[in-house]
């Protein structure tokens, strides 16, 4: 008896494991958009060094863009 409830679960188990197979093969999938490429950043080169960074991460200066603080104060230490 307990060998027959062991074969009857794995039988229910199996059928509803078939069952969810047969049923996402059937629903059709919609295809994925492509995605789109982030648009390029644009890229300002640092007074001081040269060094290309984004604009959004780039220090306004009084002759330029810098890529850091401690060059912006270098740069402007030199014209003082």
């Amino acid at each position: 008896m307990k060998y027959l409830l062991v074969v009857a679960v794995v039988l229910v188990a199996f059928w509803i494991w078939r069952n969810n197979r047969l049923n996402d093969r059937e629903t059709p999938r919609r295809p994925t958009p492509p995605r789109t490429p982030p648009s390029p950043a644009i890229m300002l080169a640092c007074a001081h060094c040269g060094m290309h960074l984004p604009d959004i991460e780039a220090i306004p200066g009084q002759r330029g863009v810098y890529c850091c603080h401690e060059h912006r104060r270098q740069s402007e230490e030199a014209d003082a």
